[in-house]
Order: C-alpha cells, then sequence, then structure tokens
C-alpha cells in the first residue's frame, strides 16, 4: 500500500502512508487503507487532526467538517463519533 506525493489537481501533495500515519498515529490497516483510498493531501489529514484535537481556535466551537477532511474524522472516529461535532 503506497502513495506518491503527487500533487492533487490544484497542486496541493498528496499524503502519503508516511505522512497519515506521523499525524494521525498509530491506525489499524483498515482504517489507513480506507483514509487512502480518499487520496487526502497533506493538508486534508492535518485540518482532520487539528478538528478531531478540538482546535476551537481555528474552526470555532462545533463548526462543522466537511469533504476529505470530514471523511477522515469519520473513518478515525468509528465507533466513537459522538464524540466529535458533526461532519457535513
Amino acid at each position: 500500500m503506497t502513495q506518491s506525493s503527487a500533487p492533487d489537481g490544484d497542486g496541493r501533495p498528496l499524503a502519503t502512508i508516511k505522512d497519515v500515519t506521523d499525524v494521525l498515529g498509530d491506525i489499524d490497516d483498515a482504517t489507513l487503507s480506507a483514509i487512502m483510498d480518499l487520496r487526502p493531501t497533506i493538508a486534508d489529514v492535518e485540518e482532520a487532526a487539528m478538528w478531531m484535537s478540538g482546535d476551537q481556535d481555528v474552526f470555532g466551537a462545533g463548526a462543522p467538517l466537511k469533504d476529505v477532511a470530514g471523511e477522515i474524522v469519520s473513518l478515525v472516529a468509528g465507533d466513537d463519533e459522538e464524540n466529535f461535532p458533526p461532519t457535513i
């Protein structure tokens, strides 16, 4: 399971497996695979991590998260999804 760091359509580099695990920590292989299938950028992974950390200075209290970063949060949260604000 490898991922190139080729840019996405917006010119932002795609995240590698190492990028994802460096930012999100140790996650199971199935979740990691599902995240990589989303073809996230490094910015998407960092945004999801900031949101999950509850950094309200960045997003505001209870602000919804959308797009790829929101899908990453949903995948990582799994059954603990009620602990995070909603995604759209």
